[in-house]
């Protein structure tokens, strides 16, 4: 997840906010959140994170929903699952506030210099 949420940082500056949805949601651990102003960013950050997990050794997302339209991208991986959103429709679904028990996963410096950091 670390490896997503740093992907996707380096082609948005809109925040990227992962929370620990497990002990809520039960069918994945994380939520990756982020979003880009326009639809070929929103593509670009998506295409982006499925490089960089591919490389770390966490393989293609089990599911891909949204690419087409690109103002809602889900990538399932499984144990974390991202969400790429255009900037009016992350406003508009607002996730963070949905999933406001969920605590948020502090994240700081590249993930390939984390020990024991997650895809």
């Amino acid at each position: 997840m670390f490896v997503a949420a740093d992907a996707a940082s380096s082609k948005t500056s809109d925040p990227t906010v992962v929370l620990d949805v497990g002990d809520l949601l039960g069918i994945t651990d994380h939520f990756v959140i982020t979003s880009g102003s326009n639809l070929r960013q929103v593509r670009t950050i998506a295409e982006e994170i499925e490089l960089r997990v591919k490389e770390q050794g966490g393989g293609s997302p089990r599911y891909v929903e949204g690419l087409n339209d690109a103002r809602w991208v889900l990538l399932d991986y499984g144990q974390f699952v991202v969400h790429v959103f255009l900037e009016e429709a992350r406003q508009y679904y607002d996730l963070e506030r949905l999933w406001a028990d969920a605590p948020r996963v502090e994240r700081s410096g590249p993930a390939a210099h984390r020990v024991g950091a997650e895809l």
